[in-house]
């Protein structure tokens, strides 16, 4: 009888358990079936890390990539070439993070069929990116290489982001058997992936940093006689520029002074201050996180801590994470978050909408509205408002010295204090020179047709 007993509470208690097991597999797969299927590698929704199913199009509508039978880009060559980056290939070699991110939310799910618009024509995804904006960017580049990045500085769309050299995926060339060095770095997205010695860009940081911690600072003047000492190194400009101020100094790029801006700031200050402003920082949007800069001043001599306020020595930044910053200038300390994913659809039901994100106040307001006075002294006196007619650009340009023979980085970034064109941007033309040579007429061409894009609607 005890025998009997103790099978009986024996098989109680394993039915139980079994009970209980199959009740907390219900309940997972009722509460979390959906996100299962959408895991990473799935070959429903996944090919080779990147989007395997529905349909891609630009702010406008105009298709990019359709799977919903086989993977297909864009009519257009140069549109497959100039949205490479943010699609990814068909061998998976480039990463599309940013758009693979959203895969879930195109795929139609329900608990008795499980998936099943993937199967049939998938959803639907619509970027912020303009292929109009994008293709004209490309072209503008040539055959450089580099990034061009635009943003709205109070939404966060993400305009344009290109990456130079790219390739089309409906004609790929024989990028490993090419020997000219054109294709170097074509699997990178350099918006994204890249860093950069910011030359004299990085000298709106360094503005920054004396506004705010340097009394009467902008009542203070320099002298610059075209070289200023270290024992038996040197800070060098191109030119002497006499006496200047800090917002002649900013507007004529002058290296010398902002050695000496440099002196009064302190090395601890500025790395509060690079900290405060994130330059260096990752930034991370709709999936993707972007390369960190550097700034690294520790155990530097006093002539290694003036050219890093200039923006040499050991100076790095992220075309993203720089063109954010400009969007925080523009927008008195604070900008918006950067975003390129707009809307997800799946069948009828609108699974994602994008939603404005606010940086932190990376600048006191004062401070912010200062700079932009300044930036915008650069153009107006400087670069030039032809080259941006029916705006108001507010910019600074950098050439990024690499070293040996190498030809310089040129580099341009800053945004339009404009309501109806609130636009950050930064240009990067890798061995281009000079930055405002190589980088103003790329930008023109682009800022136009921004102009041209958002006055349509």
């Amino acid at each position: 009888m005890n025998r009997v007993t103790k099978r009986t509470w024996l098989m109680g208690l394993f039915i139980a358990i079994l009970v209980g097991g199959m009740g907390f597999f219900l309940w997972e797969y009722v509460g979390n079936a959906a996100q299962w299927v959408a895991f990473t590698g799935s070959p429903h929704i996944y090919n080779k890390t990147n989007l395997g199913c529905g349909t891609v199009t630009d702010r406008d509508g105009t298709i990019l990539l359709d799977i919903s039978a086989e993977r297909s880009y864009a009519l257009d060559p140069l549109t497959r070439k100039s949205t490479l980056h943010w699609l990814g290939d068909r061998k998976g070699y480039i990463k599309a993070g940013a758009v693979t991110h959203y895969a879930g939310n195109m795929v139609g799910f329900d608990l008795i069929n499980g998936v099943y618009s993937a199967q049939e024509q998938g959803g639907r995804a619509r970027l912020t990116l303009s292929a109009e904006i994008q293709n004209t960017a490309l072209e503008a580049l040539g055959n450089r290489k580099g990034t061009v990045g635009v943003y709205n500085y109070k939404t966060g769309e993400i305009l344009c982001a290109i990456s130079s050299p790219t390739f089309d995926p409906d004609n790929v060339p024989d990028i490993e058997g090419d020997t000219t060095g054109a294709y170097t770095g074509v699997y990178l997205n350099r918006f994204l992936q890249s860093t950069y010695p910011p030359g004299s860009i990085f000298k709106v940081v360094t503005t920054a940093a004396a506004l705010d911690c340097v009394p009467g600072i902008t009542e203070k003047t320099f002298y610059c006689s075209g070289e200023k000492t270290y024992g038996e190194e040197k800070v060098t400009c191109e030119t002497a520029h006499g006496k200047v101020n800090l917002s002649t100094a900013l507007t004529r790029s002058c290296n010398c002074a902002f050695a000496e801006i440099a002196e009064l700031v302190g090395k601890k200050n500025m790395e509060n201050y690079v900290r405060q402003m994130q330059v260096t920082q990752p930034l991370s949007f709709d999936g993707v996180t972007t390369a960190a800069g550097n700034y690294d001043i520790s155990q530097t001599a006093p002539v290694s801590f003036a050219w890093s306020c200039i923006g040499q020595h050991t100076d790095m930044i992220n075309p993203a994470r720089f063109m954010t910053f400009m969007g925080a200038i523009a927008g008195e300390g604070v900008g918006a978050v950067p975003h390129i994913m707009a809307q997800v659809e799946s069948g009828e039901t609108v699974t994602y909408t994008a939603k404005t994100e606010k940086t932190d106040r990376i600048l006191p307001k004062d401070v912010a509205k200062t700079l932009k006075q300044y930036m915008r002294s650069n153009v107006a006196n400087g670069y030039g408002d032809w080259n941006f007619p029916g705006m108001n650009v507010c910019a600074k340009s950098g050439t990024s010295q690499l070293g040996g023979d190498l030809t310089s980085n040129a580099m341009f970034a800053g945004f339009v204090d404009n309501e109806e064109y609130p636009l950050a941007f930064i240009v990067v033309v890798e061995n281009g020179g000079y930055g405002a040579s190589a980088c103003v007429p790329v930008l023109s061409k682009v800022l136009a047709s921004c102009k041209s894009v958002l006055d349509r609607g």
